[in-house]
C-alpha cells in the first residue's frame, strides 16, 4: 500500500489562489502555480510542473474560488498529481488570523471554522478569502485531511507584556484586542534555518528575524520561541511598509476624523493603501525608490531614510528585549535582494556587534548565508524565506502524529 507523502499548500485570497504540491520525503516541489484575478473576465491562471519544466498558462474568466481550484485540480491531473492521488496526504491551508485559540496547526473541521469565521472581524480582508479556499477544497476531496496552518500561531508564546496593549483590559478581552503579529510562518521557519546556519540548535540561539517585503514585519525569537514582534492587532502596526504607514500615534487618526473630516474606511484606505513608501514617494517598489535615490531624487531619499530609521529603531529594540542576540537574519523580497537596505539598516549598529562585509553583501543567491565579517560578534545573514515548505512541514508532522 503506498503510503501518502504528498501536501498540496494553498494560499488563498480574496481574488487570487496560490498553491504547491510538495513530496515531504526530500520537500521537493513537484508543482506550483497561480490563479489571479479570480471573478474578473481577465482571470489567469499559470501553472509549472517542475518535475517537467513546462509552464502551462490559462487566459480568460474564472467565476470563484470553487472554479479557480477545480482549474488547478485539472492542470495537477494533466501532470499526473491530481487531488484523486492516493500519494496526496492533506492540504494544508495558510490562514491569516488564529487569534489566541490556535496555536499550531490544526486539523480543519466545523468547530474550527466557526471558530475562523468568528476571527473576520479582526481579518477581514483575508480570513474570508481562507475560508473559502477551505471550503472548496473540502467539497473536492471530502475524505482528504485539511489542515490550517496560521500566521499568528508563532507569535503566540509572546509574554503578556509585549502582548497587550495599556488599555482598560476588561475592554480589551471583550472585542479580542491584542498584538497577535503576522508572518509567523516565515519568521518561524527563518529563525530555525538560521541557527542551522550558525551549527546550532533554536534553543540555543537568539535571532532577530527582519521579513522585508511589500509586508513587513520584525520578531525578536528567543532560545526558537517569539517573544515580541512588530505587528500588532492588524498587520498595520510596525515597520514601514511598501503602503502601509506602521507605528502611528493613535491621535493622528482622530485628527484626522475631526480637523480633516474623513470618515473612518477614508482613513482606512489611508493607512493601509496609500501610507508607507508609496504614500511619501509615490513608489512602494524598492527596487525603483533605489534607482531614484541614486539619481539623486529628494523625495525617495527620504522615503528610503524613514523605511531605514524606523527599521533601525526595531533592532534596537529587540537586542534590549533578547538581552543576547546571536544573530540578524534579513528575508523576503526587499529583505533577500535589496543589498543597499541591509547595509544601510546595519550602519552604525557597530556598537552593537553588528557589522556587514561590502562584498558578502553584494553577492546574490538562493541560499541562506552570511554577510558579516568573521570578525563581528553578532552574525548578519540573508535567509530566503519558505512559508510554502513550513506549511507543508507542519502539516505533514501533524496529518503523521493523527494517521
Amino acid at each position: 500500500m503506498t503510503t501518502p507523502t504528498r501536501v498540496l499548500v494553498l494560499n488563498s485570497g480574496s481574488s487570487s489562489v496560490k498553491y504547491q504540491l510538495l513530496d515531504m520525503r526530500d520537500s521537493s516541489r513537484l508543482a506550483a502555480g497561480l490563479v489571479e484575478r479570480i471573478g474578473e473576465q481577465t482571470s489567469r491562471l499559470e501553472h509549472t510542473c517542475v518535475m517537467s519544466g513546462e509552464t502551462r498558462e490559462q487566459n480568460g474568466p474564472i467565476a470563484d474560488h470553487d472554479a479557480a481550484l477545480k482549474a488547478v485540480a485539472e492542470e495537477l491531473s494533466r501532470d499526473g498529481v491530481g487531488l484523486d492521488s492516493p500519494e496526496l496526504a492533506a492540504v494544508g491551508h495558510r490562514v491569516v488570523h488564529g487569534g489566541m485559540f490556535f496555536t499550531e496547526p490544526t486539523l480543519i473541521d466545523d468547530a474550527v471554522l466557526t471558530e475562523i469565521e468568528r476571527l473576520i472581524p479582526v481579518a477581514p480582508l483575508h480570513n474570508p478569502a481562507n475560508l473559502t479556499g477551505i471550503r472548496t477544497a473540502t467539497a473536492l476531496r471530502p475524505d482528504l485531511p485539511q489542515v490550517a496552518v496560521f500566521d499568528t500561531a508563532f507569535h503566540t508564546t509572546m509574554p503578556e507584556s509585549a502582548a497587550r496593549y495599556a488599555i482598560d483590559p476588561r475592554i480589551a478581552d471583550r472585542h479580542r484586542i491584542r498584538r497577535y503579529g503576522f508572518h509567523g510562518t516565515s519568521h518561524a521557519y527563518v529563525s530555525r534555518r538560521t541557527a542551522r546556519l550558525l551549527g546550532k540548535d533554536p534553543s540555543e540561539v537568539n535571532v532577530i528575524v527582519l521579513h522585508l517585503g511589500n509586508g513587513a514585519s520584525a520578531s525578536a525569537v528567543e532560545k526558537g520561541r517569539c517573544v515580541d514582534t512588530s505587528m500588532g492587532l492588524t498587520p498595520l502596526e510596525g515597520l514601514v511598509m511598501g503602503t502601509r504607514s506602521g507605528d502611528l500615534d493613535p491621535a493622528v487618526i482622530f485628527h484626522l476624523a475631526r480637523v480633516g473630516g474623513m470618515s473612518m474606511d477614508e482613513i482606512d484606505g489611508l493607512l493601509n493603501k496609500r501610507s508607507g513608501l508609496f504614500g511619501l514617494c509615490g513608489d512602494n517598489d524598492m527596487r525603483e525608490i533605489r534607482r531614484r535615490v541614486d539619481e539623486g531624487d529628494e523625495e525617495a531619499a527620504l522615503a528610503f531614510d524613514i523605511y531605514i530609521h524606523r527599521l533601525k529603531k526595531y533592532i534596537g529594540a529587540y537586542f534590549a528585549v533578547l538581552g543576547r542576540v546571536d544573530a540578524v537574519a534579513f528575508t523576503a523580497g526587499v529583505g533577500e535582494n535589496a543589498a543597499a537596505v541591509r547595509e544601510a539598516a546595519i550602519a552604525g549598529l557597530e556598537p552593537l556587534g553588528l557589522a556587514v562585509d561590502g562584498g558578502l553583501n553584494a553577492s546574490r543567491g538562493r541560499e541562506p548565508r552570511l554577510i558579516s565579517p568573521a570578525s563581528a560578534r553578532v552574525a548578519v545573514a540573508v535567509v530566503p524565506t519558505d512559508e510554502e515548505l513550513e506549511i507543508a512541514t507542519q502539516t505533514y508532522e501533524l496529518v503523521g502524529k493523527k494517521s
